[in-house]
């Protein structure tokens, strides 16, 4: 049965839906059947995995509101073994529905359990806010990743981000567990960025990666051609940073995978 890991910020442009568009990328490589499910309104992991928005028959929406089954809204990406659930611009009215629903916080649970046993791993994309639709994520999921831009307005928002897990944990999913902290848009040139790193993996300890995402122009680009960076440019800084998260996260996992033995084999030719 596929772990499902939630990957949610409550701030906006800390790289949620690139890390979970690559993390994902890169799993799928390692020879692991993944799922993505797009579940922001902006749907830009839907186009970031190539997929068209405005020819989306099935998507979260219908998923979560019971106007379609998983398998109907489950589409095939650009890279082998990684499927999607996309999103588009109608699941902005999603949270106006789901509140008149009896258990709305458990919609999104109930609506992929059939599905659960055809993946290994499926990665939530959040959006940056604390509404239903990210509680459905966390009550969903089987832990939570949380990708932090390393400067000090994240420090800021770390105890509302923390109280919002353990409200989570509480009341909504008690075996909700932290996947881990993932240090976003480094610089290692940067001194309070060096500082707010250290801060993090300091209040985190274990949760927190080793791997440090850096700021990257090709991770930037990558999406207007609608690939992950593994297929864009898998050696460049963000491709071989996205590669090393991913084998990070396996290993805790205690999860064997099947190594890359070229990664510049994984670029796709841009059409």
């Amino acid at each position: 049965m596929a772990k499902t890991v939630a990957i949610a910020n409550q701030k906006g442009g800390v790289g949620k839906t690139t890390t979970c568009v690559n993390l994902a990328a890169y799993f799928a490589a390692f020879g692991k059947r993944v799922l993505v499910i797009d579940n922001d309104p902006q749907g830009n992991a839907s186009s970031g995995l190539g997929i068209e928005k405005h020819k989306v028959k099935n998507s979260v929406y219908g998923l979560i509101i019971g106007d379609c089954t998983a398998k109907e809204a489950i589409v095939p990406t650009c890279v082998d073994g990684l499927d999607i659930i996309p999103s588009n611009i109608d699941l902005a009215g999603a949270e106006a529905e789901l509140v008149s629903l009896d258990r709305r916080e458990s919609s999104l649970k109930r609506a992929i359990s059939p599905v659960k046993n055809d993946y290994d791993y499926i990665f939530i994309d959040c959006p940056p806010s604390i509404g239903l639709l990210t509680l459905n994520a966390l009550t969903a999921a089987d832990s939570i990743l949380v990708p932090m831009q390393g400067e000090y307005f994240a420090l800021e928002g770390l105890s509302q981000l923390m109280n919002t897990i353990k409200l989570a944990k509480k009341i909504l999913n008690p075996t909700l567990d932290i996947e881990g902290v993932v240090v976003t848009m480094f610089n290692a040139r940067t001194n309070l960025v060096n500082s707010v790193a250290e801060e993090i993996t300091h209040y985190f300890g274990k949760k927190a990666f080793s791997t440090r995402i850096p700021r990257s122009v090709r991770l930037a680009e990558a999406p207007s051609f609608g690939m992950p960076i593994s297929q864009f440019d898998p050696t460049s800084a963000g491709g071989i940073a996205y590669k090393n998260l991913a084998e990070e996260m396996l290993n805790r996992n205690r999860d064997t995978f099947t190594p890359i033995k070229n990664l510049s084999a994984l670029k796709r030719k841009i059409q």
